[in-house]
C-alpha cells in the first residue's frame, strides 16, 4: 500500500500532539519513550523514527505547545477586536484551568520542565514565549515598553493562577484564585 506524500508529516504532526499530551498529564519526567508511543498509538520503533530521543520529541511538543498558544491569542484579536483581553482571560481561566492536564495549556504545564533543561532548549523557550509577549503587545494600547510589560505581567498572572488552581483539591478555592486573577489581569489591562 502507498501512502499519500504527506502521510510522514501527519504522522508527525499526530506524534507531537500525543507527546504533548503525554508531558503535559505525566511531566518529562514522569513518562518514558514507551509511555509517548502509546498515547500516540504507535510502536517505540515508530516513535524513534520521527524523534531521535525523548529530549526531541519534549522540544517538538512543547514548542508547538507555544505556537499554538500565540495563534490563539492572534485569533483572538482578530476575533474580539477589543474584547480580546476579556475573551482570552476568560477562556484561559475557565476552559484551559478545568480541562483535562493533557488538554492544558503548554506554557503553564509544560514550563516547570523547562526550568531543568539544558541551555539550547532554555533558549528555544525564550525565543517563543517572547514571540507570544509580541503577539499580546500588539493588542494592547501605549508605547512599546508599556505594551510589552503588561504583556509579561498578563502571561504571568494567567500562567500562575492556573498553575494554582490546578494544585488546589478544593473547587471553591480554585475558583478564588481564578476570579482574582481576573480582575488582576482585566485591571492590568484597563484601556487596551
Amino acid at each position: 500500500m502507498r501512502y499519500q506524500p504527506d502521510h510522514k508529516l501527519e504522522a508527525r504532526t499526530r506524534l507531537i500532539e500525543a507527546a504533548g499530551r503525554g508531558f503535559r498529564r505525566r511531566g518529562y519526567g514522569g513518562i518514558g519513550v514507551d509511555g509517548l508511543a502509546k498515547e500516540a498509538g504507535v510502536t517505540s520503533g515508530a516513535f524513534y523514527g520521527h524523534f531521535k530521543s525523548k529530549d526531541a520529541a519534549f522540544e517538538e511538543a512543547l514548542l508547538a505547545g507555544l505556537e499554538e498558544l500565540r495563534a490563539a491569542v492572534l485569533g483572538m484579536q482578530e476575533q474580539h477586536g477589543a474584547a480580546w483581553v476579556g475573551a482570552l482571560v476568560d477562556f484561559y481561566l475557565g476552559e484551559k484551568r478545568t480541562c483535562e492536564l493533557g488538554a492544558s495549556c503548554a506554557l503553564q504545564s509544560l514550563t516547570p520542565d523547562v526550568q531543568r533543561a539544558d541551555p539550547a532548549l532554555k533558549a528555544l523557550f525564550e525565543s517563543k514565549v517572547k514571540s507570544l509577549a509580541a503577539a499580546i503587545a500588539q493588542g494592547l494600547t501605549g508605547d512599546d515598553a508599556q505594551r510589552t510589560a503588561r504583556a509579561w505581567a498578563l502571561i504571568a498572572i494567567l500562567t500562575g493562577a492556573v498553575t494554582l488552581a490546578r494544585s488546589v483539591d478544593d473547587p471553591a478555592t480554585a475558583d478564588q484564585i481564578a476570579a482574582s486573577a481576573r480582575s488582576s489581569a482585566l485591571a492590568l489591562v484597563k484601556g487596551s
